[in-house]
């Protein structure tokens, strides 16, 4: 694990950034005493969120009966008709 002092963070703070990506952690420390730590985040895989996100009860209900319906579209263009 790699150790550096909070003034280097301070100088540096975006190249210590990208290294805690590639090292995983580094200790920051004050006069010697380790203060911190900073860790890569792991990943998540690119899976789409939006394939595997949680339906609220109602939709989940609604979800088999629901039909094309009308485009918005139209129903704003009739407004705009009537007016």
């Amino acid at each position: 694990m790699k150790t550096i002092s909070i003034r280097e963070l301070h100088l540096r703070t975006g190249a210590w950034v990208k290294r805690a990506a590639e090292l995983g952690s580094i200790v920051v420390t004050e006069r010697g005493r380790p203060v911190a730590r900073l860790e890569a985040i792991a990943e998540r895989g690119r899976e789409n969120r939006f394939l595997t996100r949680k339906l609220r009860p109602g939709y989940k209900r609604l979800r088999g009966k629901l039909t094309g319906g009308t485009d918005s579209v139209t129903i704003v263009s009739e407004g705009r008709e009537e007016q």
